[in-house]
C-alpha cells in the first residue's frame, strides 16, 4: 500500500491542496454573501453557478487539453481559478459571483480530468481500484478540511480569500514537477439520454433528482445553519457533517447493494433522508448538537445514493459503454445540481431556512415513487451479472471515472500523441510514456547500435 501511495503521492497532494482551498471557498461564499446582504435567491444563483461551469467543464475541458497539454492547461486551469478566488472582494455583487464561480467550476472539472488521466496512467489493473478509491477519500478529506477551517478565519476580510487563492495556487507545484508517467486517454463526454433511459430509468432519474437535493445541501447547509442562529465556526462544521456522514456511509451502502437489489438499497436511502429531513423542516432544531448530528444523518443516507445509481447503471451496461454511462449520469446528476440551490434559496426566502429540507423530502419523497414504479416494471438483475461496488468508479466528482481501463480504439477516447498540443519536439510517444522511459529506450538504442557497428566489422584472417 504504502508503495502505491508513494508513487502517486505528488498528485494526490495536489488534489489536497486544490480542494482545501475548494473546500475552503465552498462554505465562505454562502456565509460572505449573506453578510454582504445578498438576497437568499442571489446565494442560491450563485451557488447554482458553480454546477453551471462543472457542466460546461465536463464537456468543454477535454478541448482545452487535447488544445494545450496536460500540464499547460493544468497551469491555465489552477491559475484560473486562483485568479477567481481572489476577485470575490474585489467584485462584491451577486452577477460578479455568479460569472465567477462559474469559472471556478469550469476550471475543477478540468482539474479533475487531468489528475485522474495520471493517476489512471500510474495505475496497473490490479492497483486501479486501489488508487482511485484513495484518491476519493483524499479529494472529500480534504474539502472537509477546507470547510472548518473557515472556523479560524474572519469571513468578512480579506484573509479566507487570499488564503484559498494560495492553496489554489500551490496545487500547481507537486503536478507540474512530477515524474509520473505522461497521462493516459482522455475521453470526450457524450450524452445520450435516450439510450441511457432505456438502460437503467431508476438511474438516469435517480442522478438527476439526487443531483437536486444534494446540490441543495452541499451549497447552501452553510447559510442554514447561520440563519438558524449558528456561528460561523458552527456553521462550518455543520456544513462538513453532510460530506462526513457520506464518508462513512458510502461502502456499507455499497456493499449492501451487491447483495440485494440496489434500486432497494436506493429506496430505502431516500425513504430514510425524506423522514429525516421532513422532521428537521417541521421542528427546526437549533441546538447545534441536536442539528450537526441531525446532518451527520442526514449525510449518512442522501450521500451514498449517487453510487448507487451509478452501480444500477452499471449492472445493466456493456463493458464498452461504462465511460458513456458514467459520464451520462455525471451531466444528470449536474443539471438537477444547477436546479437545487436555486429551488431551495427560493423556498428559504418564502418559508425561512426549514426551506433547504423541505426541497431535500420533497425530492427524495418524488425518487422513492419513481423506484417503488421501476420495482414494479422490471425484475431484478440476476446477483451473479452485477458488476461489484466501486467507490471511485462511482464517486460523486466533477468528471468520469471508468471502472475499466480506457478503449484506446474506441471514437470517443483520444490518446495523447493525438493531441495538437503534443505536435510539439518536446513531446515524444514514440518510444515510451515518460521521460525516465525514454531516456532508458534512448540508451537500450545507443547501446544495440554500438553491437551492431562491433558484429559489422570485418574479421582478420590468419596472418
Amino acid at each position: 500500500m504504502t508503495q502505491i501511495v508513494s508513487s502517486v503521492s505528488a498528485l494526490l497532494f495536489a488534489v489536497a491542496l486544490l480542494l482545501f482551498g475548494h473546500g475552503l471557498q465552498s462554505t465562505l461564499l454562502p456565509l460572505a454573501a449573506e453578510k454582504a446582504q445578498f438576497s437568499s435567491f442571489s446565494i442560491g444563483l450563485i451557488s447554482s453557478a458553480y454546477f453551471v461551469g462543472m457542466v460546461f467543464g465536463c464537456l468543454g475541458a477535454p478541448h482545452v487539453i487535447m488544445r494545450a497539454g496536460h500540464i499547460r492547461a493544468f497551469a491555465a486551469l489552477v491559475s484560473l481559478m486562483s485568479a477567481a478566488a481572489i476577485l470575490h472582494p474585489i467584485a462584491v455583487d451577486p452577477v460578479s459571483w455568479f460569472i465567477i464561480r462559474a469559472i471556478s467550476g469550469f476550471c475543477l472539472a478540468g482539474f479533475y480530468m487531468i489528475v485522474e488521466s495520471w493517476l489512471n496512467e500510474a495505475a496497473t489493473n490490479e492497483t486501479r481500484g486501489t488508487i482511485m478509491s484513495i484518491y476519493v477519500v483524499v479529494l472529500f478529506a480534504a474539502m472537509m478540511v477546507g470547510q472548518v477551517s473557515i472556523a479560524t478565519m474572519e469571513i468578512s476580510s480579506f484573509v479566507p480569500f487570499a488564503i484559498a487563492s494560495v492553496l489554489v495556487s500551490l496545487a500547481v507545484i507537486p503536478v507540474s514537477l512530477t515524474k509520473a508517467n505522461q497521462p493516459a486517454p482522455i475521453t470526450i463526454v457524450r450524452f445520450r439520454p435516450g439510450k441511457l433511459y432505456k438502460n437503467s430509468p431508476a438511474a438516469m432519474v435517480g442522478a438527476l433528482l439526487i443531483g437536486v437535493g444534494n446540490g441543495a445541501l452541499l451549497t447552501l447547509t452553510p447559510l442554514y445553519g447561520s440563519q438558524i442562529g449558528m456561528s460561523t465556526n458552527q456553521a462550518a462544521f455543520y456544513s462538513a457533517a453532510i460530506i462526513g456522514g457520506g464518508m462513512l456511509s458510502q461502502w456499507p451502502f455499497g456493499r449492501l447493494s451487491d447483495r440485494i437489489d440496489r434500486r432497494k438499497v436506493m429506496l430505502i436511502l431516500a425513504c430514510t433522508t425524506a423522514v429525516v429531513t421532513v422532521g428537521i423542516a417541521i421542528f427546526m432544531p437549533v441546538n447545534v448538537y441536536v442539528a450537526t448530528g441531525l446532518a451527520v444523518v442526514v449525510g449518512v443516507f442522501s450521500q451514498p445514493a449517487y453510487s448507487i445509481a451509478v452501480s444500477h447503471a452499471f449492472d445493466y451496461a456493456d463493458a464498452d459503454d461504462y465511460v458513456e454511462t458514467s459520464s451520462g449520469l455525471l451531466l444528470s446528476f449536474g443539471v438537477g445540481s444547477v436546479g437545487g440551490p436555486l429551488t431551495a434559496s427560493a423556498l428559504m426566502g418564502q418559508f425561512g431556512p426549514s426551506g433547504l429540507y423541505m426541497l431535500v423530502c420533497v425530492v427524495n419523497v418524488a425518487l422513492a415513487a419513481f423506484i417503488i414504479t421501476r420495482l414494479a416494471a422490471r425484475s431484478a438483475i440476476d446477483p451473479d451479472d452485477k458488476v461489484d461496488f466501486e467507490y471511485a468508479a462511482s464517486a460523486q466528482v466533477g468528471t468520469v471515472i471508468s471502472p475499466e481501463p480506457l478503449d484506446v480504439d474506441a471514437p470517443y477516447v483520444i490518446q495523447p500523441e493525438d493531441f495538437p498540443a503534443y505536435e510539439d519536439d518536446i513531446y515524444s510517444f514514440e518510444n515510451a510514456t515518460s521521460a525516465q522511459d525514454r531516456e532508458d529506450a534512448e540508451k537500450a538504442a545507443a547501446a544495440e547500435a554500438v553491437d551492431d557497428a562491433e558484429e559489422s566489422k570485418p574479421s582478420k584472417g590468419p596472418e
